[in-house]
């Protein structure tokens, strides 16, 4: 272990392994296959590359995440070591010299996602390569109860027989028990060394707080905990207007999700990085590979899609040890929408088919035919031509990227941005004065009404089908507001590249891998319910109740979770609270941040007697969310 030791120091400047970093890398050059389940922050990639450093030969890493994959790989470089990855858009040419190079270069790690490995050429070109090591990452892929199930990672397991003495060695940051013996089961490991460092995080205090006015709130906790801070949002509009918001309160905050540019990424994360910005507001685009140890609070301002997602955002927190606090903020609508939500975006064998055939006539491509064939693609063209649900279409798109059907890089935003310069009665003058421009305005403003107060990414295709004018006739309209002023307009090339993987078959492509797609909708409607679960239990540790979710049993409570601090705190008088909002509301109506203003009582009973009153028709709620007495 001393070389293990010399490695770390030589290329990692650290005189010491994190628990079970050692013991990991001891099973790993033994020669034996091992499983590592070290939730986020635990340095897994160290467990495979010290190994393949302390051999002769190259380690094989399958990765399915092209963005890790990168940052990795020039992790690795920046440290004088020779690694490279070979992802998508790579043409068959580069593939052989780059593969050369692996062969005779000297190289130390392979990069490669598992599709790769379908192409029986490229399998053919590993198997005559010096493999020391196969390292599986993100190995819950494999598993059809993973959260992210990709068939492509079945085929890993068949390495196994042209690589009879090469350790495997499966990592993940998340997996529950079930998950973890479909993995070993899946990929063939011979008796394996099994390695899981708890998910406990004491310094992590879990909060849920379910709140009226979430940007009011995200203001409170900022400013109590001005250190470095991640909000994590569910689509890209929201990162864009919450980070604006914050801005206009006061606070240095940048964004960041998949539709930036590569320089754009790197701009904004750089200035969190560096602490010029307090604040990067997020999708989960962000965070991979992200080791920035003193991040203060960790901020959900929607549900997560499932508790593996929520567990790994959230640990980003506290990594220096101190103390750091996670916060899910929910609203009541948030909890009864939900499951509706989910269940109508998501796409069935039927609606699956649809969009496969639609894409297929598209591109114009004929039955048969169509293998590697590459396009751009702009994903609101395609819905609005089909009258397809963006968000559903989107979603079984996905699902034919993670079967392998198809590969779609993740560059959708809106190439066009606008934003109105003059106030709304000059615009409705406008609009008087020019009849010809009068359809596509009101379906402007009908569509986006915050156009107004920031910058709004805006859907051609979407207001051309809504006032019944040609995109081209909207472009006009467009550049002409832009020249009189009335509008700033941004636009970007900013299609998607869309690449077909296997030839034209119509059914049979479906019904091959529909199978797996009822499973992984049963599986997330069923993650929801354990975010609901985690969201509604007002009677356990929030922290426990994570536990029980990977397989952990404790009855240790934390201490410092918004279970724990409420049964510390004395039990509050709800009369006291609705007598008191009775009282100022005699005298004007007002908003529950109002309320709150003018209130010593803590939030979560403001609202709670404010429900109680609402039930009780003792008041009502105005169009203008004020509060007034019946």
């Amino acid at each position: 272990m001393s070389d293990a030791i010399q490695i770390l120091q030589q290329y990692w400047k650290h005189d010491t392994f994190r628990e079970p970093q050692k013991e990991i890398i001891d099973s790993v050059i033994s020669g034996r296959d091992t499983f590592a389940l070290l939730p986020t922050g635990g340095g897994k990639s160290i467990c495979f590359q010290i190994p393949a450093l302390l051999q002769p030969g190259l380690a094989l890493v399958i990765s399915p995440l092209v963005a890790l994959m990168k940052d990795q790989v020039a992790n690795l470089q920046i440290r004088g070591i020779k690694a490279m990855a070979i992802t998508g858009g790579i043409s068959s040419d580069e593939m052989i010299d780059l593969l050369d190079n692996c062969q005779f270069g000297n190289y130390k790690f392979l990069y490669l996602s598992p599709e790769r490995l379908q192409s029986e050429w490229i399998l053919e070109r590993i198997k005559n390569l010096p493999i020391n090591l196969i390292a599986i990452d993100e190995a819950h892929c494999v598993s059809q109860w993973g959260h992210d199930f990709r068939p492509s990672y079945l085929k890993i397991a068949q390495l196994k027989t042209h690589f009879p003495k090469v350790s495997f060695m499966a990592l993940t940051a998340s997996a529950t028990p079930r998950v973890k013996e479909d993995i070993i089961t899946q990929l063939g490991l011979e008796n394996p060394a099994v390695f899981q460092k708890s998910f406990a995080r004491t310094n992590i205090a879990y909060m849920v707080f379910e709140v009226e006015d979430k940007l009011y709130r995200i203001e409170q906790i900022l400013r109590k905990n001005p250190g470095p801070s991640i909000v994590y949002v569910r689509n890209r509009k929201s990162c864009l207007e919450i980070s604006t918001q914050l801005q206009s309160l006061g606070f240095t905050a940048t964004y960041f999700h998949g539709g930036l540019t590569l320089k754009e990424k790197e701009k904004n994360m750089q200035s969190w990085m560096r602490e010029e910005s307090q604040v990067i507001v997020a999708t989960n685009a962000f965070g991979m590979g992200i080791d920035k140890s003193n991040v203060r609070t960790v901020i959900h301002v929607q549900l997560p899609e499932n508790l593996e997602n929520y567990y790994q955002e959230s640990g980003r927190a506290g990594r220096d040890g101190e103390k750091a606090f996670a916060v899910l903020l929910v609203h009541q609508t948030d909890l009864s929408q939900a499951m509706n939500q989910v269940t109508f975006v998501l796409p069935d064998r039927k609606f699956l088919l649809q969009v496969y055939l639609k894409l297929c006539n598209f591109f114009q491509i004929a039955y048969g035919e169509g293998m590697e064939e590459v396009f751009s693609f702009n994903l609101n063209t395609f819905c609005a031509k089909y009258d397809f649900p963006t968000l559903k279409a989107y979603n079984a798109l996905l699902f034919l990227d993670r079967q392998g059907i198809l590969s779609l890089s993740q560059e959708f935003s809106e190439k066009i941005t606008i934003q109105f310069l003059i106030p709304s009665k000059e615009v409705i003058r406008y609009t008087s004065l020019n009849p010809n421009d009068e359809p596509i305005m009101l379906a402007i403003l009908r569509t986006y009404p915050g156009i107004y107060d920031l910058p709004t990414a805006f859907n051609t295709a979407l207001i051309a089908k809504k006032s019944g004018h040609s995109e081209t006739e909207i472009n006009q309209l467009l550049q002409k507001l832009n020249q009189m002023q009335i509008i700033s307009y941004f636009a970007k090339n900013n299609d998607a590249t869309l690449v077909f993987n296997e030839v034209r078959e119509d059914e049979k492509t479906i019904n091959r891998i529909a199978k797996y797609l009822e499973r992984q909708n049963e599986l997330k409607i069923n993650q929801l319910q354990s975010v609901l679960n985690f969201v509604n239990n007002k009677d356990t540790c929030k922290s426990i109740l994570l536990l029980e979710y990977f397989g952990e049993k404790s009855t240790q409570t934390c201490g410092i979770c918004s279970y724990c601090v409420s049964k510390s705190l004395p039990k509050t008088d709800m009369t006291q609270v609705t007598k008191a909002i009775l009282e100022i509301l005699k005298t004007a109506d007002l908003n529950s941040r109002e309320i709150e203003n003018k209130l010593s009582f803590a939030s979560k009973d403001i609202i709670f007697a404010l429900q109680l009153l609402l039930e009780n028709e003792i008041i009502t709620l105005k169009n203008n969310n004020q509060y007034t007495l019946k």
